[in-house]
């Protein structure tokens, strides 16, 4: 629970955040100086802001929380993840960020719209894909802040999704990207350093990794091995082989594509920044993720042994590395330290996404469909008022949060994957790709990754995870509908630099 030093340090911490909002907000002119900063972000601007929009309140709550419930067999998360850092600054990254330069892009629908030459209908479909798989994934961040500020102050789970609404809501509409980019590098730094300093504490109060693989094996004697057998046998064995192939496919590819993350490629400020982005986002996150997972496990056994007890709620297992740290790190300050690293976790992903949301809103349906004779002011507005909307409807739908916070993220990356991947993929790579087999791919991927979701969720659990499902459908209605219509203008294709390269030769 929060004592006083917890407060000022959170409070100040909030201050910080609104004060870099006021700050940014002064840097801001035009249209793209709020959705882009200007295309200026640094190297390590860029590279943070990549990693902590992959990361999201999965990082510390949920992937520790999948440890605590999974074990081992889970770890492939561990490389999954930080491997979509790295594919959508290499596979999309690269080549978005040249032509969008070139041809002054300010979303990936103005890629989608110029490469297809579709500038309502298929900018209409991702747009609005776009913002309703933004808005799933963001009931999964507020509901991840939920927990953190209810567990710290003890307040209402209502009360905390407001507070953290009005916080995040403060500064992204206030600063855009250069608030978001920059707030988040710090929140980064905090998270980063806090992980590195405070899981191996947790492990070795739980007596070690053999200690604890022993105490893990007492329990399941496949916690200890790397994947579950199949079929499942329980509620809590779904990595089967099987199951990890299409996991894997899911958080590389799908986050990769997500809207929130792949946007940032547009707003770096040199394509030399591509060279090793990709390896020192996968370096670093790759780090954090392993010890969080630990610290699950570490958990697992403490709980297993008797020696602490998880709140007694649906989701137990996510207040795994909260309870794990308020165990071992029982020192006042370190709590109040502890406390704003959580924050900086779950809220560095949510501000993205308000911003991306409000961005798809305001330049790709208000903008270039609805009103095209806006002008840069007006649009701005709608794209300040669509953030406090978006803010407003996803904290009313975390009023409820889910039994397990991993599966309303991973809900939102499956539904990204089988609706934003084949599309991108075979826009940049493949000349054949057509505007209908483009429409036809995107409207049907997001339409079974609905209906698999519900089945899998509601009638009966699928032995591999929905989206991959959705994606086969995906990839073959854009085969099979491209192969059947007109081609896409040469001068289309040549201005995308659409091809089987990843740099134009």
């Amino acid at each position: 629970m929060a004592d006083l030093i917890t407060f000022v340090l959170i409070g100040l911490y909030f201050v910080v955040l609104i004060g870099i909002g006021s700050w940014a907000s002064k840097k801001i002119h035009n249209t793209e100086d709020y959705i882009l900063a200007g295309r200026s972000l640094g190297f390590w601007v860029f590279t943070i802001l990549i990693i902590c929009s992959v990361c999201s309140g999965m990082t510390l709550l949920g992937v520790s929380g999948f440890g605590y419930s999974s074990g081992w067999p889970g770890i492939w998360e561990q490389i999954f993840v930080p491997l979509a850092a790295s594919f959508c600054i290499i596979v999309f990254g690269v080549k978005l960020h040249a032509v969008g330069k070139e041809r002054g892009y300010m979303t990936v629908q103005d890629y989608l719209a110029d490469r297809f030459e579709s500038p309502r209908a298929l900018r209409g479909l991702s747009a609005v894909s776009g913002i309703i798989v933004s808005l799933v994934y963001l009931v999964g961040q507020y509901t991840a802040i939920s927990i953190v500020l209810v567990w710290l102050f003890g307040i209402p789970h209502w009360e905390a999704l407001l507070i953290s609404g009005v916080i995040i809501t403060a500064y992204t509409v206030v600063g855009g990207l250069y608030a978001v980019s920059w707030t988040t590098l710090i929140q980064g730094g905090i998270l980063i350093l806090g992980v590195f300093l405070m899981a191996p504490f947790v492990i070795v109060s739980a007596g070690g990794l053999s200690h604890i693989n022993t105490v893990l094996a007492g329990v399941d004697p496949n916690f200890v091995e790397p994947w579950f057998p199949s079929p499942a046998y329980a509620p809590y064995a779904f990595a089967t082989p099987e199951f990890l192939v299409s996991f894997g496919i899911l958080l590389m590819v799908g986050l990769a594509c997500a809207p929130h993350v792949i946007n940032n490629v547009l707003a770096a400020k040199e394509a030399r920044y591509f060279k090793w982005a990709p390896l020192v986002a996968f370096g670093i996150y790759g780090v954090v993720m392993f010890l969080v997972k630990f610290t699950g496990f570490a958990v697992r056994s403490l709980v297993e042994e008797g020696t602490i007890v998880l709140p007694a709620t649906v989701n137990a297992q996510d207040f795994a590395f909260i309870s794990g740290v308020e165990y071992a790190m029982p020192n006042v300050a370190l709590w109040a330290l502890f406390a704003v690293i959580v924050l900086a976790a779950v809220m560095s992903t949510t501000d993205r996404l308000m911003l991306t949301v409000g961005t798809m809103f305001a330049w790709d349906i208000y903008k270039n469909i609805l009103r095209p004779s806006a002008p840069d002011k007006e649009v701005l507005l709608v794209s300040k008022v669509a953030v406090v909307v978006a803010a407003g409807s996803t904290l009313w739908l975390a009023i409820n949060p889910p039994p397990m916070l991993a599966w309303l993220i991973w809900m939102g990356i499956g539904v990204m994957l089988a609706t934003f991947a084949v599309p991108l993929l075979a826009g940049l790579y493949w000349r054949g790709a057509t505007r209908e087999g483009a429409i036809a791919s995107m409207g049907l991927g997001l339409v079974a990754a609905t209906v698999f979701g519900y089945w899998h969720q509601f009638v009966a659990p699928l032995p591999v995870h929905f989206s991959l499902y959705a994606l086969v459908i995906s990839a073959l209605t854009m085969v099979v509908v491209s192969l059947v219509t007109a081609s896409n203008s040469r001068d289309a294709l040549d201005n995308t630099q659409t091809g089987w390269f990843i740099q134009s030769p």
